[in-house]
């Protein structure tokens, strides 16, 4: 019985740890020499705890990179990785920069509990830096007469390579950065992993797919012309997809969580709280049943053992007979 109160009491103090859950993509992909911003949701219960960052997969074997705790100069990665904690919105962001393809691995974003009854709750996630291209908006929209910028990204090792825009399936309609563009289509290579094209004065017959090119990468974007006039070109999220390209996260994309979702883990979390303290009350109520039983069976054993002595005679003898006597 004291081997199973033990054994329940351990498993309770993991119960809560496993339902208050930290919120993180599974899969993040950047190009490299780019930066990257992680937003890390937690339950409102640790808005005042310890928040970390570290590379690996396991807690126990992670390298600490950055603490809510230090100063960035504290940290072991310097610089280059930065951490933020915003109690408010329930979420802390870990923003770093100039990745490198050997930064590609398993990540880890943690609170700190700080006790040897519950463990850290943690979430992680694999991050990928590779080459390639990637593109800003991959779906542009705008009235017929208007201009559209599209921004293209690529990665270090493409910086001198040559850039092109072209119309897809027709090869013959490219325009790069060594040519000197038209009235119509302009480019623009900064060399610093992104290169504009603008489209000026865009008709109806301008609709279809066309290709940033950087080097022998590509990647697809979606031009639509309508007939409302317009100044500026409209994105649409969720664009259609040609093949596979990388997903790019921008530092200035906001991130709302749901409210409603933050109290109904409050509410299953006083719950559950209410729900082991009743376990364990039931547990300590039955081992005091339990040991209550074992004397009052103690007892009435030494009762009958003395009414037997008792029908003994007076003189308390113990006859012992002779079976040759017989």
């Amino acid at each position: 019985m004291p081997h199973l109160l033990i054994l329940i009491i351990s498993l309770l103090s993991r119960i809560p740890a496993s339902l208050c859950r930290i919120t993180i993509a599974e899969e993040l992909a950047v190009l490299e020499g780019e930066s990257i911003i992680v937003p890390c949701h937690y339950d409102p219960q640790y808005a005042g705890y310890v928040k970390y960052w570290c590379q690996g997969r396991h807690r126990e074997f992670c390298t600490s990179l950055a603490r809510t705790d230090q100063p960035p100069s504290a940290n072991s990665a310097g610089e280059k990785v930065q951490i933020f904690d915003d109690p408010v919105q329930q979420v802390f962001t870990v923003t770093m920069t100039n990745l490198k393809e050997g930064d590609s691995g398993w990540y880890l974003c943690g609170v700190e509990i700080g006790n040897l009854w519950s463990a850290d709750v943690s979430a992680f996630t694999y991050l990928k830096v590779i080459h390639g291209m990637s593109v800003v908006n991959s779906r542009m929209i705008a009235g017929e007469g208007s201009s559209i910028t599209v921004t293209c990204l690529y990665s270090e090792r493409y910086r001198e390579s040559e850039k092109k825009w072209c119309r897809s399936g027709d090869w013959s309609s490219c325009f790069s950065t060594n040519s000197d563009g038209s009235d119509r289509v302009a480019i623009s290579d900064d060399r610093t992993r992104s290169f504009t094209v603008t489209l000026k004065k865009v008709q109806l017959r301008d609709t279809g797919w066309y290709w940033c090119a950087a080097g022998q990468q590509q990647v697809a974007v979606h031009v639509q012309v309508t007939l409302q006039p317009s100044t500026t070109a409209v994105t649409v999220s969720s664009p259609p997809t040609l093949r596979p390209s990388v997903t790019h996260p921008f530092p200035h994309e906001h991130i709302a969580k749901d409210s409603s979702g933050g109290n109904r883990h409050i509410l299953e979390f006083v719950l559950v709280c209410i729900s082991l303290m009743l376990l364990v009350g039931m547990t300590v109520m039955a081992r005091k049943i339990w040991k209550q039983h074992k004397k009052e069976q103690r007892l009435r054993q030494t009762e009958e053992l003395k009414a037997r002595l008792s029908d003994y005679p007076g003189d308390g003898a113990v006859v012992f007979l002779n079976r040759d006597s017989l």
